[in-house]
């Protein structure tokens, strides 16, 4: 998938979450959480820049998601460290799961080509695919970031809906 593909799918993962966080009045902590999915959305493919790394292989793993997970919770727990342990490890929880999903929701939008997903590298070099369109494919590309905006607006108008915005 191209860029705008992949940022489709970002704000689709994200979305739910997103519209969490504000319903229950974390509303800097959305817009960071957001700001930080669609940064990093292309992240996985740094491999097309390491010469010793191939293009969907270690990097477009969970075991990659992972690691980006613990990276996240280490500079959540990190930036909350003055705030106390609860807030350390609560904000070390958050970067877990938000780097997880930053890289999951690029994960998921490859898995829609027929290239696939090696998803359990290295125990694993098998790919997992829905192999629906070509990565090449614009109008896939663009109809999954339209699809994204629209599980936004989905997701925003139903939590305004029952929070009474």
């Amino acid at each position: 998938m191209y860029r705008i593909g992949h940022l489709g799918a970002s704000i689709a993962v994200y979305a739910p979450f997103g519209a969490g966080l504000i319903a229950v009045g974390a509303d800097a902590l959305a817009v960071f959480a957001g700001a930080v999915m669609v940064w990093f959305t292309m992240l996985p493919d740094v491999d097309h820049r390491l010469p010793v790394v191939p293009h969907r292989g270690p990097t477009h793993s969970l075991a990659f998601a992972a690691l980006v997970g613990v990276g996240f919770g280490a500079a959540g727990s990190l930036a909350a460290s003055e705030l106390g342990v609860t807030a350390a490890v609560g904000l070390g929880a958050f970067g877990l799961v938000l780097g997880v999903a930053t890289v999951g929701a690029h994960l998921l939008a490859d898995a829609l080509t027929p290239a696939g997903v090696p998803l359990f590298w290295p125990i694993s070099r098998r790919t997992y695919s829905l192999s629906l369109w070509r990565a090449d494919n614009t109008m896939a590309n663009y109809g999954l970031f339209v699809v994204g905006l629209a599980v936004a607006v989905g997701a925003f108008a139903l939590v305004g809906r029952l929070v009474g915005w």
